[in-house]
């Protein structure tokens, strides 16, 4: 921008600076904003699962007859409801069942001798395990086998 005034050039400077100070501050605060609100989604989905856990709860605690196929059924919907909020946001089960163990997804619980297997086989999962994104969350505790 061509400057008529030469006298004017002070007086720019502060507004420029005052200009970069409000860019900086927004900047903080949308950062902040992000890192406050980011579950905001995963939350929201969760809270329908909540519900519903509380609501089997609830039923099965009322002292009244509660038909087990019914409690399963229900419990079933919560897990799928669960499993797909996950998926929606980027968690992954680790279930590594029948796979060459790999240290950096699965932690060991224990060996078990084989004559079925190839060592280092996952024969059974204890635990599952989740990635986020693809980071681990936590690894799948396996039972591996070994040779007899």
């Amino acid at each position: 921008r061509f400057i008529q005034n030469p006298a004017d050039v002070p007086n720019q400077r502060p507004s420029r600076k005052a200009e970069v100070d409000n860019v900086q501050r927004r900047a903080r605060r949308d950062v902040e904003q992000a890192h406050r609100f980011a579950l905001e989604k995963f939350t929201g989905d969760l809270l329908d699962v909540k519900d519903n856990l509380e609501r089997g709860l609830s039923a099965a605690q009322d002292g009244e007859s509660v038909d087990p196929a019914k409690l399963i059924e229900g419990t079933d919907m919560t897990l799928k409801a669960l499993t797909k909020a996950f998926e929606q946001h980027g968690v992954a089960t680790v279930d590594p069942v029948g796979e060459k163990f790999n240290p950096e997804l699965h932690q060991a619980m224990a060996q078990q001798s084989s004559a079925d297997h190839e060592p280092g086989t996952v024969l059974a999962v204890v635990a599952k395990g989740y990635t986020l994104n693809g980071r681990l969350l936590r690894p799948a505790m396996v039972m591996v086998s070994k040779a007899p």
